[in-house]
């Protein structure tokens, strides 16, 4: 399994939440349910999305956003259109066709919109690797797909919630497939290391096994290479050492092992490939800057209101 698939496969909706709007003449949505991360598309008309900090992006019809981050964000008929509605995770609904700033059903624009409602449902490398807003421009790929979403939120079926948990995932999946396949997407450095055959096969093995005490010579002996060659190539395609780079990807398997699980930090330790609790503790307040149980308090249990609503 490549590294792009090990993350994505970490992708599992929980309760997602869907809305769809439709407004007229100038109109402004704030959205404010600090999700960690949104999916928005204009089915009818365009958009532009104004995030908490950065400079607004235009939203054409059918092009497929995702906003990162628990910020508030605006979405607007144009970034200077104050907003008239704020938006809380309350206001998600399954069968929203209710004008909320103009005329009815009808409006000339009509936005789509899916949440993830908690932690633990994405890679915190994952979403590390995005920017704040992305767009990927309509290419008529998930037509057949926003239709499925479509029908799932204006209908009562049994099973919807799975049905509109597993379309989020696939929407995500879709998008940020097509996303960082583009040349010009600024794909982070071990995506696009892969197309380094070395360099790959050293990332498949510290991703296969990141437990084990790999070193950079026993790396480069089983990736064929001199110990000098693989830390010039690696670092080079990657950004930053092999073991650097081990050490983060440990730190960030811990992260989400503590915010998904019950099991002890002593038992995340052996499991990540550090000795004990007190060495992975060292490890993670130096790249995180505060400790495992520190990073584990503050993320909502799985299964609770907070991870859920």
């Amino acid at each position: 399994m490549d590294v792009l698939s090990e993350l994505l496969d970490g992708v599992r909706a929980r309760g997602a939440l869907f809305r769809q709007t439709t407004m007229s003449g100038p109109w402004s949505l704030r959205f404010a349910s600090g999700s960690p991360l949104t999916l928005a598309t204009m089915l009818r008309g365009r958009a532009w999305i104004v995030p908490a900090d950065g400079e607004p992006v235009p939203v054409g019809t059918k092009d497929i956003a995702i906003i990162r981050g628990r910020a508030p964000y605006t979405v607007a008929d144009d970034p200077a259109t104050p907003p008239q509605v704020v938006i809380n995770s309350a206001d998600y609904c399954t069968r929203s066709d209710e004008g909320e700033t103009g005329d009815g059903p009808d409006g000339s624009a009509l936005l789509l919109s899916g949440a993830y409602t908690g932690r633990g449902e994405i890679s915190e490398r994952l979403i590390q690797a995005l920017p704040e807003v992305l767009v990927i421009p309509d290419t008529g790929d998930l037509c057949p797909l926003l239709g499925l979403v479509v029908e799932e939120i204006v209908t009562d079926r049994p099973g919807q919630q799975v049905m509109r948990d597993r379309l989020l995932d696939l929407m995500l999946l879709s998008t940020l497939r097509t996303w960082f396949d583009q040349s010009e997407a600024h794909a982070p450095p071990w995506y696009r290391a892969w197309e380094d055959p070395v360099v790959a096969n050293a990332l498949q093995l510290l991703h296969d096994d990141p437990a084990h005490p790999w070193t950079v010579a026993n790396l480069a002996a089983k990736s064929g290479v001199s110990r000098a060659g693989l830390a010039r190539r690696f670092t080079a395609q990657v950004g930053e050492p092999p073991m650097t780079y081990l050490a983060s990807w440990r730190i960030d398997l811990a992260a989400d092992l503590l915010r998904e699980t019950k099991a002890t930090v002593g038992s995340i330790a052996r499991r990540v490939g550090y000795a004990n609790t007190f060495a992975l503790s060292v490890a993670f307040k130096r790249l995180r800057g505060i400790t495992p149980t520190q990073h584990r308090i503050t993320a909502p249990p799985p299964g609770s209101e907070n991870e859920s609503r």
